[in-house]
């Protein structure tokens, strides 16, 4: 599992959200370059990440991901779903405040799904 969260509170929060869900590991990166970076080391299972980042975008750190390790299933957690380009691969895009049963749930039905 990568955390793409430029807050350091709401990616533990997460963190703490996907455990109760069944995630078993996490790998954390604040930036695009740095998710791109953590991908190469920890090939992730799953991604769950931001729109906006202080350094970058979530939407081109999962592309470039994908890119180089062939599909993943991803949810985004924003602000401005707007701004959510280029939301490929197909993932769940969902607004913050975060409704918390809500990606809880998608994160069980896509990671979990046989």
């Amino acid at each position: 599992m990568l955390i793409i969260e430029d807050e350091p509170l709401i990616a533990l929060d997460l963190e703490d959200l996907l455990g109760r869900y069944g995630a078993l590991t996490f790998s954390f990166a604040d930036s695009q370059r740095g998710a791109i970076d953590a991908s190469r080391t920890i090939r992730p299972d799953f991604i769950l990440s931001d729109v906006s980042l202080l350094e970058g975008t979530g939407p081109l750190a999962v592309k470039a991901i994908c890119g180089e390790l062939g599909a993943i299933p991803v949810i985004f957690v924003t602000a401005t779903p707007e701004a959510c380009l280029p939301c490929a691969p197909p993932g769940l895009v969902f607004r913050k405040p975060m409704d918390r049963p809500a990606i809880g749930a998608a994160f069980r039905k896509m990671a979990f799904a046989a």
